[in-house]
């Protein structure tokens, strides 16, 4: 059974630095859905990660763990992209002069980045 692992510390360093550039590029750019990139991926991984868990058969077993770390972190480094994807978008809508998702919900959030 394939596993993307994501718990090797190198895949793992690799993922970030390409979210994180991506997301910085989007803010340059100011167009979010380049930030809606990893996103996407991140999510996607979650899904088939969850789709390898809940069909593991008893050969595999013992790849449970393993999945499970690889859910934890993917569920981390969807929130990373989902912050990066809120503030380009952000960016993104006062450059445009419209309104931004949920504009007044996070404001908190906008006035200490």
């Amino acid at each position: 059974m394939f596993i993307f692992d994501i718990t090797n510390p190198l895949t793992l360093v690799l993922m970030l630095i390409v979210a994180i550039l991506l997301i910085f590029l989007a803010q340059e750019l100011k167009k979010s859905y380049i930030a809606a990139i990893p996103l996407c991926m991140f999510l996607i991984l979650a899904v088939i990660y969850g789709a390898q868990l809940i069909t593991l058969s008893e050969e595999y077993k013992d790849l449970a763990s393993k999945l499970m770390w690889c859910i934890g972190i993917d569920f981390i480094l969807i929130g990373i992209s989902f912050f990066g994807y809120l503030w380009t978008d952000d960016t993104e809508a006062k450059k445009k002069g419209i309104k931004g998702v949920d504009n007044e919900a996070l404001q908190w959030l906008w006035k200490d980045v």
